[in-house]
This record gives C-alpha cells, sequence and structure tokens, in this order.
C-alpha cells in the first residue's frame, strides 16, 4: 500500500513538471498560418487579399488565376488597394505513356510547370520567386471529343493544383513579411 502511494506520488510529480515545461514553452514559436493574428498584426488572409494577379495568357493560366484571385478574396473580385502584384508565367506540355506498338498512346500526362515573381508594388521590388509545377494524367479513348475532354480536365486539375500550391506559398511568405 505504502509503495502504491509512493509510485504515484511519483507519477504526479513527474506529471507537475512535464506540466510546467510545456507551461514554459509557450506557443514555441507556432501559429495558425490562416487563423486569426494575435498582438494586432494582420493575418495571412488579409494580406493574401493584397495581392493584385497579372493576367496570364491562355485558357489554363486564366484558370491559375481565377484560382488565386478566388482563394485569395473568397470570390469577392479582384483587389482595388493592392500592395503586392503576382506575375505568372506558364509552360505547357504533354507527355505520352502506355505507347502500344502501333504508335497510338492510351495515356497521357499533362505538364503544366509556372515560374512566379511576387513584387512589391510600392518599390518595384521582386519579394519572392519561384516555380511551381502540376502534373495530371488522361486516358485516350477511340471519341476524340472523349479526348479533347479528357485534356481538358487535365490541364484544370493541374491548374487547381499550381493554384493551391501558389497560394500556400504565397501565405507562408506573408505571415512572416
Amino acid at each position: 500500500m505504502i509503495r502504491d502511494v509512493r509510485r504515484e506520488a511519483v507519477w504526479l510529480g513527474v506529471a507537475v513538471a512535464v506540466g510546467l515545461l510545456a507551461a514554459g514553452c509557450g506557443n514555441g514559436g507556432f501559429r495558425p498560418l490562416y487563423g486569426s493574428a494575435s498582438l494586432g498584426g494582420t493575418g495571412a488572409e488579409e494580406k493574401l487579399a493584397q495581392i493584385e494577379f497579372a493576367p496570364v495568357p491562355g485558357r489554363v493560366g486564366q484558370r491559375i488565376r481565377n484560382e488565386l484571385i478566388f482563394e485569395s478574396t473568397g470570390g469577392g473580385g479582384e483587389t482595388k488597394n493592392a500592395v503586392y502584384r503576382l506575375e505568372i508565367a506558364i509552360t505547357e506540355s504533354t507527355s505520352q505513356t502506355l505507347v502500344k506498338t502501333d504508335g497510338n498512346a492510351l495515356s497521357s500526362i499533362y505538364n503544366l510547370d509556372a515560374s512566379f515573381t511576387l513584387i512589391r508594388i510600392a518599390d518595384k521590388k521582386a519579394v519572392l520567386t519561384g516555380r511551381s509545377f502540376g502534373r495530371a494524367s488522361f486516358e485516350r479513348v477511340q471519341s476524340i471529343f472523349a479526348n479533347v475532354r479528357a485534356k481538358e480536365d487535365a490541364e484544370n486539375r493541374a491548374a487547381k493544383t499550381v493554384g493551391e500550391e501558389l497560394k500556400s506559398r504565397l501565405s507562408i511568405y506573408l505571415a512572416n513579411a
């Protein structure tokens, strides 16, 4: 019985020590990326709404731009008082996979590569540059219309991937800016 009381006291002491250690660490420097900012700062969501997205040529480029505008403003349209401008250049290609002996491909991969530059409008300085990519596969069949539609769907999926990845990278940069 006495042994059990000592064991419980030791475990209680260990639990208290761990609790005090964890309380002393605070939040460890971690903070939510999209949560509200503490101490009166501006959160990443508010800073994302301060980005002007330059037009990107082509249907796929417009899909990426629309995705970014929607994700940054919640569908509220373009920014009026922009602090930053994002410029994107894209490169598209298609790779053939599963090629039959007669030369016809059964499957393809749509490749989308995007280079981006975030420019601070006040001094026209590039503050963030990088590359992003999206890959989406699609099947090839006998029907021409089905092939066209499958490729278009792959383009849309790759554009969404690039848009989401760019939003994350911009949010991380802006949360620390």
